[in-house]
């Protein structure tokens, strides 16, 4: 039996890189292995990939020579960055760049990037419409991943670029599912006006990307957008009506007005909603539900996500009525 080809997953306990690391381990037959990189080894989440059979490899974004030792033999690389751990576009450009000369030192023959658009390049800094932010950004996590593109372009690298999108899974995570008020009804607040927001759950990205490993003659040198639905707010808040069998409001709340909300991070998020809205149609034109399901038979799209996960969202019970 021939050898597998090993990919070198980063984030590997996280969303995007845990779901590649699973979809190759559960395709025990698919000729590929994987090396699951961490920072922690011991941690939890590393100990749990290792008895599903990955290979689990020390390695830390902040240190270079760990990442050349760590892609070292592998045939192929997802990289990702993790934005959120700092909020810091510099930073996401500096790990973006390691990852970039880690794979051309190591000879490997594809690279899965998980980008995001520049979004200056339809909203220049002199565009008022939307405020700049950090002195030189528009949607900082957006712009800092769109901008590490050329490390690895200009390399030459063997390179595939992911343009994954919102997670469902921020309704788990970062309270962005229906909220309880004071009147006891739910509500789903987005600024997404009548818009669609193009959603994914979040473990479809790395099946995605196993889709992109998999078949690598048509996907190298493409870039390739991912997305299960395309649904506007009123949709959605449909959707976690029929989910949770009590009504959902969706308030389409002002991009002004979530940017003033005040959560780390509520500036960025805000101006990504407007960069969705004001550029709906190239968005979710850029993500094509056809091209994903092709590359993940599995994908979820909302509905199915809610089925699955709606146990998982923080919602308030309702309270009991008094008599």
């Amino acid at each position: 039996m021939a050898e597998k080809k090993i990919i070198a997953v980063l984030g590997a306990t996280g969303a995007q890189g845990g779901g590649l690391v699973r979809a190759i381990l559960n395709d025990p037959n698919g000729g590929f292995a994987a090396r699951a990189l961490t920072r922690d080894v011991n941690s939890d989440k590393a100990k749990e990939l290792a008895r599903l059979g990955a290979e689990v490899v020390a390695a830390d974004v902040d240190d270079p020579e760990s990442l050349k030792k760590a892609f070292e033999g592998a045939y192929g690389a997802f990289c990702v960055t993790f934005f959120w751990a700092h909020f810091s576009p510099e930073k996401e450009i500096a790990h973006a760049t390691a990852m970039a000369r880690a794979a051309k030192h190591a000879g490997t023959k594809h690279v899965v990037w998980s980008s995001l658009e520049d979004t200056r390049k339809w909203i220049p800094l002199t565009d008022n419409r939307m405020p700049t932010l950090q002195g030189k950004y528009k949607v900082p996590h957006f712009d800092a991943k769109g901008e590490a593109d050329q490390q690895f372009t200009s390399l030459g690298l063997p390179l595939t670029i992911l343009l994954a999108t919102f997670y469902w899974d921020n309704a788990i995570y970062f309270g962005m599912g229906p909220q309880r008020g004071a009147d006891g009804k739910l509500t789903l607040t987005l600024p997404m006006s009548d818009k669609k927001l193009a959603g994914i759950a979040a473990g479809d990205v790395g099946k995605c990307a196993y889709g992109l490993f998999k078949n690598p003659s048509q996907w190298i040198g493409k870039t390739v957008g991912i997305a299960g639905d395309h649904l506007t707010g009123a949709q959605m808040a449909a959707a976690y009506s029929k989910a949770l069998g009590e009504p959902v409001t969706y308030n389409a709340v002002t991009w002004d007005v979530y940017r003033g909300f005040g959560f780390p991070g509520a500036e960025d998020l805000g101006n990504m909603f407007q960069f969705y809205c004001d550029f709906e149609d190239y968005f979710c034109g850029a993500r094509s539900l056809a091209t994903s399901r092709a590359l993940n038979p599995a994908l979820q799209n909302f509905e199915a996500w809610l089925a699955e996960n709606k146990s998982r969202i923080p919602i308030e019970p309702a309270k009991a009525a008094v008599s």
